[in-house]
């Protein structure tokens, strides 16, 4: 297999972003799981704030996928020790501040925003994979949180659908940061190009 440039790969005419729970009940004020939204906001959150312009500017498609849940938590999942966490947390009510787009990241006129009530990552969880086809995407550039569970969920799932994916590894966050850290570098580097905000920048610029 060839070796293709990140400007290439990244190229803005096959390429988006695809944003994981930038919301308030995540990486917000509201944030359920502080140790999280403290990571992110250290450096994960400042990067993406940086790529989403110079993506919009070069024609990288944005997309948002955030999360949400009824009250009664009908429709969702029961099955595992993350979802009961979550519906003993903040609040997932459609329409709230902890389920919104932190207004920093938009949605600006461009953008898609896609909501899933069910699963670990947006892949499965709503209807992704046919929007970015439908986009004309092969390239996933994948940023957000969490390195713990919806990251490599998002990665490996766009992976096996047969998308080229990215991870620039400063606009990703995980807790604790060694153990993101080593997903990086033992999992999603073996199946992602691994690279960083600046990087990503040169190449759309």
């Amino acid at each position: 297999m060839t070796r293709r440039s990140l400007a290439e790969l990244a190229a803005p005419g096959h390429t988006a972003i695809v944003t994981q729970e930038l919301q308030g009940a995540v990486v917000g004020a509201s944030a359920g799981l502080r140790a999280l939204a403290e990571e992110a906001r250290d450096t994960a959150l400042p990067a993406i704030g940086a790529l989403l312009p110079a993506a919009r500017a070069a024609g990288v498609r944005v997309v948002h996928c955030l999360v949400w849940r009824r009250p009664d938590g009908l429709g969702s999942n029961h099955n595992a020790k993350l979802f009961a966490l979550g519906a003993r947390g903040v609040p997932l009510e459609p329409d709230t501040e902890a389920t919104a787009l932190l207004p920093e990241f938009g949605p600006e006129s461009g953008d898609l925003v896609l909501r899933r009530r069910h699963g670990l990552g947006p892949m499965g969880g709503t209807d992704l994979d046919a929007v970015l086809r439908n986009l004309g995407v092969t390239t996933v550039v994948a940023v957000g949180v969490s390195l713990n569970v919806a990251i490599p969920n998002l990665v490996m799932d766009a992976v096996n659908a047969a998308y080229d994916v990215v991870v620039p590894r400063d606009a990703v966050a995980g807790i604790p940061r060694a153990y993101g850290a080593a997903m990086i570098e033992n999992t999603l580097s073996m199946i992602a190009t691994i690279t960083t905000t600046e990087e990503l920048l040169a190449a759309w610029r």
